[in-house]
């Protein structure tokens, strides 16, 4: 009988480890799945403004078709958040993009009966509108990202979470903060 109170004790530990492991995976399953749903997020909102931009284009192309290099850019910056692989390379195609319509805002500005045509307008307000979707997708992509990094890291789940299978994920950082502090300039 002597015995049995240290089988008892190494089975009770071993049960203990066992159920930490098990709510600890599937907590660390669940953080996984929910930043992969927010990057779809952000990833439906970045379709949505490149599917604006060659709308925003044509707007513009009318009355300044001789502004060639703005929308060869805006065009380049178009397709290359539309290829962005990860929030690393979103994050520099978003620089990018952020500046290219800056470029194209300023040609419209030159000419104010564009300004003034109710397709241009719902357009401006199309994108005003995704640029915040983009931001909210953003801060819950951030936020999801954030929580599961932290429980990646802390002790003791950084003993075995990458035995799991569990990787820190990338922030989806703007490559070039200055990009976000100033976005594009839309005036009605």
């Amino acid at each position: 009988m002597e015995w049995l109170i240290p089988v008892l004790v190494v089975v009770a530990i071993a049960v203990i480890a066992a159920i930490y492991l098990w709510a600890t995976y599937n907590s660390l399953v669940q953080l996984n799945v929910r930043v992969d749903e927010a990057w779809s997020g952000i990833t439906v909102q970045l379709k949505r403004r490149a599917d604006l931009v060659p709308n925003l284009i044509e707007a513009v192309k009318g009355y300044a078709a001789h502004e060639r290099a703005v929308f060869e850019n805006v065009t380049r910056a178009r397709a290359e958040t539309l290829g962005a692989a990860g929030p690393v390379e979103a994050g520099v195609a978003e620089r990018h993009i952020q500046q290219a319509l800056k470029s194209l805002f300023a040609v419209a500005e030159s000419y104010p009966q564009l300004q003034a045509t109710q397709n241009y307008l719902q357009l401006q307000q199309d994108l005003v509108d995704t640029e915040d979707k983009i931001q909210a997708s953003r801060r819950f992509y951030n936020g999801g990202v954030r929580e599961l990094n932290t429980k990646i890291k802390v002790f003791p789940n950084n003993l075995f979470a990458r035995n799991l299978g569990f990787a820190e994920r990338d922030f989806f950082e703007i490559d070039g903060g200055a990009a976000i502090s100033e976005p594009p300039r839309v005036q009605f």
